[in-house]
């Protein structure tokens, strides 16, 4: 048995030429499944919590934040068309590094889909369920809140049984997911459109009400603040890689990916930075409420129809951030399952609607039970950690392939090599070095729970060790 043994370009090229997966996608809804799932509870929540980690400074937070997810971009164009086959991290890490490595990056990507899949199922629950009070809706109690609770650090039970409505969205969106990825995307396409437009309607009612004062200063907690904020903020724009996932269901991977990728980014950063700007602009960032951010800007200067609006444009924003957190985790479930490291239940296609229909419901069930037991501070997850880990491997990946595969064709090339992958993992670093220390002990544990499974059935069972 070679734990480090690789895929060959040719063998990516022929599973991506094979597929039963449908190619409808173009470069407009790969970028509308970015921004559907980076625009979401990031853009409503994370904004808030930045600000006061950061003060003013948030601004800042957001562009380090995004310059790091730029130089991504750059760096998953050139594998995404070198090979244009689902399974994004995953697969190109079969390819530069490995099988065990490419198992290490799957089973780090979990954090990054299945679990926040829940969480943002969990935000929804909770925004919605504000929405309901405010129209005068009562439900019992006990349909609405977990069976247990955290206080103090500690697990305790709460007296609820379940979070129905979070159940109920991710059934619901998984049930989407299952009918087929065209009509995913265009409900999604739907979802981005309304959301957009809610966050703009935000930036033009706030923007005459900014007060400079409320700016300075920039950086009440100098860098290290910034950085907090930073590492943060980054859980904003996890979920832009999402368009790689898709890259096996694409008309034109090898061009509608890159242009994917760049419009989803570019529409997302000029969004954060002017979000960020009108909102510390209006509120002291002292006084900002974390969990209701942008609608509670709104009522403090009076617009209280807007701010109304713009919770609603939230509880919409959230489920295309569901629909497409589900989406890159089925994938890169059944591309696993084809390579035989995980049982291939995952990998088996529906006759007619052409999706993974069982990966489909059994990655759905699986998220809605998290988000319906377990409160959504218990689920905040290492999605930040885990993926600025794969976000590390894709950039070095870059580099180990320009030496070990200098002849297959590249439509996209990462320019500044090797300085921009070079510079991507200083910054990601960086940022991971921002976090807490109990999120890098969570996540060893994580990996070394991963490995054990690895080892007792994923090396036992791959197709790439079998054939050799």
């Amino acid at each position: 048995m070679n734990i480090w043994k690789t895929k060959t370009p040719a063998q990516i090229e022929d599973a991506a030429e094979h597929t039963q997966l449908k190619k409808n996608l173009t470069a407009f809804d790969l970028a509308a499944l970015g921004i559907g799932s980076v625009v979401g509870t990031g853009i409503f929540v994370a904004t808030g919590q930045g600000a006061h980690l950061a003060g003013p400074g948030v601004l800042l937070s957001f562009i380090i934040a995004a310059v790091t997810c730029g130089f991504c971009a750059l760096t998953y164009s050139e594998l995404a068309c070198m090979f244009p086959v689902a399974g994004s991290t995953y697969s190109y890490s079969y390819v530069a590094f490995g099988e065990v490595i490419a198992w290490i990056i799957g089973w780090d990507l979990m954090l990054e889909y299945l679990v926040a899949a829940s969480a943002v199922a969990s935000g929804w629950s909770t925004t919605f369920i504000g929405l309901l009070k405010e129209w005068g809706i009562k439900l019992p109690q006990a349909l609405l809140t977990p069976p247990i609770t955290m206080s103090g650090g500690k697990v305790v039970a709460s007296g609820g049984i379940v979070d129905l409505p979070a159940i109920l969205i991710t059934l619901g969106i998984t049930w989407i997911l299952y009918i087929g990825i065209r009509e995913s995307a265009k409900i999604n396409n739907i979802i981005v459109g309304i959301k957009v437009a809610v966050i703009v309607l935000f930036v033009i009612l706030g923007i005459t009400h900014v007060k400079l004062s409320n700016l300075t200063p920039m950086m009440p907690f100098g860098w290290k603040g910034v950085m907090a904020g930073a590492a943060i903020i980054f859980f904003a724009y996890i979920g832009f890689d999402a368009v790689s996932t898709a890259a096996e269901e694409t008309k034109n991977p090898k061009r509608d990916v890159p242009l994917g990728l760049m419009l989803c980014l570019g529409v997302v950063i000029v969004l954060y930075v002017t979000v960020a700007f009108t909102l510390t602009g209006i509120v002291p960032f002292k006084q900002i409420d974390i969990g209701n951010a942008l609608p509670a800007a709104l009522a403090r200067i009076g617009i209280r129809w807007g701010g109304a609006l713009v919770a609603t444009g939230a509880i919409i924003g959230m489920i295309s951030t569901l629909l497409v957190t589900l989406y890159g985790q089925i994938r890169i479930f059944m591309v696993m399952a084809r390579d035989g490291l995980l049982p291939p239940a995952f990998a088996k296609i529906h006759p007619k609607h052409r999706t993974p229909h069982l990966c489909t419901w059994i990655t759905g069930i699986a998220t809605a039970v998290i988000a319906g037991l377990f409160p959504l501070d218990a689920i905040i997850n290492l999605c930040n950690i885990g993926t600025l880990f794969a976000f590390v491997l894709v950039s070095i990946g870059v580099i180990l392939l320009r030496k070990t595969q200098p002849n297959v064709e590249r439509k996209f090339k990462t320019p500044g090599m090797p300085f921009t992958p070079l510079i991507t993992v200083a910054f990601c670093f960086y940022l991971m070095a921002s976090l807490p220390g109990v999120t890098w002990i969570r996540f060893g544990v994580w990996l070394l729970a991963g490995l054990a499974i690895y080892f007792a059935y994923g090396a036992r069972h791959s197709k790439l060790q079998k054939a050799a």
